[in-house]
């Protein structure tokens, strides 16, 4: 599909809705089940518990976090032909938050997901009901390409792009240009992605390094840098630890609760121990359903639903 050249991006306005964390994330009295959503445990970092002083560490740093209001999702429906993958799901998206979204297989959260920056439409089947908007315009009226740079994408597989390092980066820069811009006029834009995504020192010496030579977690790293060079509002991750080693899910981790402050963040995973230790807010969603919605401590300290104590003791998924 052919680029176009976007409007100018966005930038908070003097009368966007503006909020102060307030400082309820403290550690929940009782952390989800060690394991993954189906409540066994791999013994890698998807499964593996963090200690409570760096869980308690990463909750006060966000405690003064301002919020900004950038999406919001009301009374969406998406089916498939005749089934309904997400019934009449309401939520904010907030710059300032990190959003999980979990629950069992095939519960809707990709869908959900995929429906902020209208990749659901591109199946024909789709159809949607209910209304997303993003600073307040309906993305319905918004033209996709647009739409798509600031609500960009990462995928569960990395997927960076046969070239270089510098050049993976410089492919949405150079797309967004009127004219092919020389590489040295946009290398300082290239290495701000790269440092935002958490990989400048580690490419720094060899930015023509063939992209797909890096290990996973760097590649990974490299698809969050390319989505952060659009310089989006809101960040959208499908699963982007679940073919990563430990040690690069970890690094992926921290930079995600960093990235926060720069964009609203949403990230889909079926690692409990993961939005715990991330997530400011998570939506718990089965059957298509929103089941409950709230914050990390509350959702997985004291949930409202049994269905929702169910699932993060590890009793069904």
């Amino acid at each position: 599909m052919e680029l176009r050249k976007p409007p100018p991006v966005r930038r908070l306005s003097p009368g966007a809705n503006v909020t102060e964390r307030s400082s309820g994330a403290d550690a929940p009295t009782a952390s989800p089940a060690n394991g993954s959503a189906n409540g066994s445990t791999n013994g890698s970092a998807n499964g593996a518990a963090a200690p409570s002083s760096f869980i308690t560490a990463r909750r006060a740093a966000r405690s003064m976090v301002p919020t900004i209001d950038r999406m919001r999702v009301d009374d969406l429906s998406i089916a498939y032909a005749s089934k309904l993958a997400v019934k009449s799901v309401s939520l904010p998206i907030r710059q300032g938050e990190v959003l999980a979204l979990i629950g069992p297989s095939g519960c809707g959260k990709t869908t959900l997901l995929r429906s902020l920056n209208r990749l659901t439409e591109l199946t024909k089947s789709a159809s949607l009901t209910g209304q997303i908007t993003l600073d307040g315009t309906d993305i319905a009226t918004l033209e996709p390409t647009a739409l798509r740079r600031r609500v960009t994408m990462v995928f569960q597989q990395p997927n960076p792009f046969p070239m270089s390092v510098f050049d993976n980066v410089a492919y949405v820069l150079r797309e967004q240009a009127k004219r092919r811009p020389r590489r040295q006029a946009l290398r300082s834009q290239v290495e701000d992605a790269l440092t935002r995504a958490g990989l400048l020192e580690e490419v720094a010496d060899n930015l023509d390094h063939p992209a797909l030579r890096l290990s996973g977690g760097q590649q990974q790293r490299l698809c969050i840098a390319r989505a952060l060079a659009a310089q989006p509002e809101v960040l959208l991750l499908d699963e982007p630890c679940s073919a990563l080693d430990p040690r690069s899910t970890a690094v992926i981790e921290d930079l995600v609760v960093k990235l926060r402050e720069e964009v609203a963040v949403v990230i889909v995973t079926h690692n409990l121990q993961q939005a715990y230790r991330i997530a400011d807010h998570v939506g718990f969603m089965y059957l298509g359903e929103l089941v409950e919605y709230g914050s990390a401590a509350s959702l997985f300290g004291s949930p409202k639903q049994q269905r929702t104590k169910d699932y993060v003791s590890g009793a069904f998924g």
